[in-house]
C-alpha cells in the first residue's frame, strides 16, 4: 500500500494549488477517499472527501466554497484544487481512505504567505 501526495508548494494569499494523490497496493475504486492536513502544534483535520463512485463529496467549513476533491479510478488519483488561498490552510497535506486509514504518506507541504 502506498500513498503518495505532490503538488505542494508556497503559493500568495488568493492564490491556487493543485494537490494529487497517487495511491496503490489496494482496491482504489472501492474506497471512499479523503483529503486531511496538518498545520504545526496541530492535529491532523479532515479536508474533503469524495465516495467510490465520485459523485458524492464533502468539505470542512474552512474549505467549502475554495477547495475541490475528485478522483480519476483509471490512475488511481485523487485530486484536491484549492483555490483562493489563505495563510491558515498552510499546512501539510495527506490523502488516505475515508474510514480505515492506510498507512499514511509523507504528504506535501503548502505555505500560504506573502
Amino acid at each position: 500500500v502506498q500513498l503518495v501526495e505532490s503538488g505542494g508548494g508556497l503559493v500568495q494569499p488568493g492564490g491556487s494549488l493543485t494537490l494529487i494523490c497517487a495511491a496503490s497496493g489496494f482496491p482504489f475504486s472501492r474506497y471512499d477517499m479523503s483529503w486531511y492536513r496538518q498545520a504545526p502544534g496541530k492535529e491532523r483535520e479532515f479536508v474533503a472527501t469524495v465516495s467510490k463512485t465520485g459523485y458524492s463529496t464533502g468539505y470542512a467549513d474552512s474549505v467549502k466554497g475554495r477547495f475541490t476533491i475528485s478522483r480519476d479510478d483509471v490512475g488511481d488519483t485523487v485530486i484536491l484544487q484549492m483555490n483562493d488561498l489563505k495563510p491558515e490552510d498552510t499546512a501539510v497535506y495527506f490523502c488516505n481512505t475515508r474510514f480505515v486509514p492506510k498507512p499514511w504518506g509523507q504528504g506535501t507541504q503548502v505555505t500560504v504567505s506573502s
